[in-house]
């Protein structure tokens, strides 16, 4: 804990929540404080900007940005970041509080780390990355500074997303270049840009130091540094710690490739490769490599001066004095003496033959067959990539039917026989299984929702929504979903798009030279204002609609006024037992009944009543009708129609 200058926040409360109790470090953008929420009465970590970049507005505008997406990760391995806020000069936020170490502490404690101790930590590394990078976030500044050690082990990563905020703010003031030099990839030295695979190069960078306990480029300044990241390549750390394994060695030089596109994609995938090969490493393989390091070293030193090469010096204790001994010694005689001796010699053959046998070891291990494995990263490679790759490698493949893998894109290689990593003899056959996408799932049902509630409710079961078409529909409103290419039901593989039809409303029927009753009653069941208009036209059947607006196919929504207008009927006397009146008199007989089911109480209510019927509502709450009764055909014109309303 840096306590070494008093610290003028240490004891305030910030946004009179938040009271700063000790500073735990400094850096080149923030102070970081331990601090105690008083509301929630928890220990928590506090950043504080620094003054120079709080008075920067597009800095603070790009902070809150970065902070807002930080804070929507949730992830074991991510250091949480609960809020961000301001109090007066002060720009901070408010994070989850790790007590423990940095793995710079721990790097500098031992060094460096064996391959399977440094894979080992870089699993949750890499799995914290990979949930940054599915939620489209990059890092940015992937070092062993912001690596923590939590007190039971748990490895946790801290400042995601923030270094873009200040790195925005100086290349755009300065053209500086931003972060942690000895970790920047190529493009971000020459474009300034980063993306996932910036993060990717930058953890093979911090691989290789875990195995070597020093950075690859090293030089007097920054920018030589920078020059080298350009212009020269990770070497294997093998180079430096002889006895890694090549499979280690390729997880550094693969990410740390010059040309991004020969990195893995994410950290994801990056993480499945150092599994892998995690994996395929004996539990005690760091013991048994620095042992064989120790004995090859001691094997190399030079002997000490005495007699001549191929003699062993024998000391006869009966020639020395007495005084000179030890106390309680008794000299040996001459046959112990040559006994003794010759056991020696024998010792030392067999301490050389297992040494050699140890060094041996670890020497085919690291070389046997220079290319008698298969590649780890052939897994989520293009299937023609792979083939390339081991064509070169001189093994013979096959190709099997493909098959479906939740891990594995598309097109890709989702397995290989024998498995990534194992060993195989040149001119031996490696099957390689693509993938078919993740396996099929039913399509949701998402009719009648909005376009985004549709999005919501296929992304939550994996699927994206791909092209949005329209089409007339005379039940589903406009702007509503219609349906889905797969129906709902069906199965498709999320790898594959959801196609979302959506209504472009109701289409206006022809009415035309229909009854004018069972139009109006038609139209109105559709949920529109129907308004009738009555005039004398000869030659046309009576009652009958002979013009209507809006005309057929026109799109029409729920609540429109349409009109139509009915050829009046002719003054009829005397015409047995119906009884009709003059001109625009009504017959008393049965009408349609319009179906207003599913439509609001007062809608339903005056479409009955403009047809010319009586109208009694019951039921307990809601305001929609759930029933009706009669709810099809035809009854007498003054009856009476019940509605049952219903939530």
């Amino acid at each position: 804990m840096d306590t070494s200058v008093a610290d003028p926040l240490v004891g305030q409360v910030l946004d009179g929540r938040y009271r700063i109790e000790s500073r735990i470090a400094r850096g080149g953008m923030a102070t970081v404080y331990v601090a105690r929420d008083i509301r929630l009465d928890r220990t928590i970590a506090i950043k504080v900007m620094h003054a120079g970049l709080a008075s920067d507005e597009d800095f603070v505008a790009r902070f809150i940005g970065e902070a807002k997406a930080a804070a929507a990760l949730s992830h074991p391995n991510v250091v949480a970041v609960y809020d961000q806020r301001s109090d007066g000069e002060h720009v901070f936020l408010v994070m989850e509080y790790v007590p423990g170490r940095t793995l710079r502490d721990a790097l500098t404690e031992l060094g460096r780390l064996g391959p399977r101790s440094a894979l080992e930590i870089m699993q949750p590394v890499l799995a914290a990355l990979g949930a940054a990078h599915r939620a489209g976030l990059v890092h940015r500044d992937v070092k062993p500074e912001n690596v923590l050690i939590c007190e039971d082990g748990t490895i946790k990563v801290a400042d995601f997303g923030l270094a873009r905020a200040e790195s925005a703010s100086k290349m755009t003031k300065t053209g500086m270049i931003i972060g942690t030099v000895g970790y920047l990839a190529p493009e971000q030295v020459l474009q300034g840009t980063a993306d996932v695979r910036s993060d990717v190069y930058a953890a093979g960078i911090m691989l290789f130091e875990l195995l070597t306990g020093h950075l690859p480029h090293q030089a007097d300044t920054p920018l030589a540094v920078a020059y080298k990241h350009v212009n020269e390549v990770v070497p294997p750390p093998s180079s430096v710690v002889p006895g890694i394994p090549q499979r280690v060695d390729e997880l550094v030089t693969d990410a740390t490739s010059h040309d991004p596109a020969r990195r893995p994609e994410d950290a994801n995938q990056y993480l499945a490769e150092v599994a892998e090969v995690f994996g395929g490493l004996p539990r005690d393989f760091d013991r048994r490599m620095e042992e064989a390091s120790r004995n090859a070293t001691s094997m190399l030193e030079s002997p000490p001066a005495g007699p001549p090469q191929g003699h062993t010096a024998v000391l006869d204790a009966s020639t020395l004095p007495p005084e000179t001994l030890p106390s309680g010694y008794a000299p040996r005689s001459r046959t112990d003496r040559a006994l003794g001796a010759l056991t020696g010699k024998y010792v030392l053959i067999a301490i050389g033959a297992i040494a050699a046998v140890v060094l041996g070891w670890a020497v085919w291990y690291q070389t046997s067959g220079q290319y008698d494995h298969i590649p780890s990263q052939i897994i989520g490679m293009k299937v023609a990539d792979a083939q390339r790759e081991l064509d070169h490698a001189g093994l013979d493949v096959r190709v099997a039917t493909a098959v479906y893998d939740d891990h594995v894109h598309k097109g890709m290689v989702a397995k290989s026989d024998p498995p990534a990593g194992a060993r195989i003899a040149k001119g031996e056959t490696v099957t390689l299984t693509p993938s078919k996408g993740i396996t099929p799932r039913e399509v949701p049902d998402v009719s009648g929702k909005s376009l985004d509630d549709a999005k919501r409710t296929l992304q939550s079961k994996g699927f994206t929504v791909g092209k949005t078409s329209t089409t007339p529909s005379q039940t589903v409103p406009k702007d509503k979903v219609v349906g889905t290419d797969p129906d709902a039901g069906e199965k498709l593989s999320p790898d594959k798009p959801v196609d979302v039809i959506l209504s472009s409303g109701m289409s206006m029927p022809n009415v035309v030279g229909t009854d004018g009753d069972a139009a109006a009653n038609q139209l109105r069941s559709m949920g529109l204002n129907v308004t009738v208009q009555k005039k004398k036209v000869d030659g046309k059947p009576a009652n009958t609609v002979i013009s209507q607006d809006p005309a057929e196919g026109t799109g029409v929504s729920d609540g429109d006024d349409v009109t139509i207008v009915v050829n009046k009927r002719d003054c009829i006397v005397d015409a047995g037992p119906i009884h009709f009146g003059c001109n625009d008199g009504e017959p008393q007989q049965n009408i349609p009944v319009p179906n207003v089911t599913g439509r609001k109480v007062s809608d339903a209510k005056k479409a009955l009543e403009d047809s010319g019927f009586n109208v009694n509502v019951t039921g307990f709450g809601g305001n929609t009708v759930r029933f009706q009764s009669p709810n099809s055909g035809e009854a007498p014109r003054g009856s009476t129609v019940t509605l049952v309303k219903g939530p």
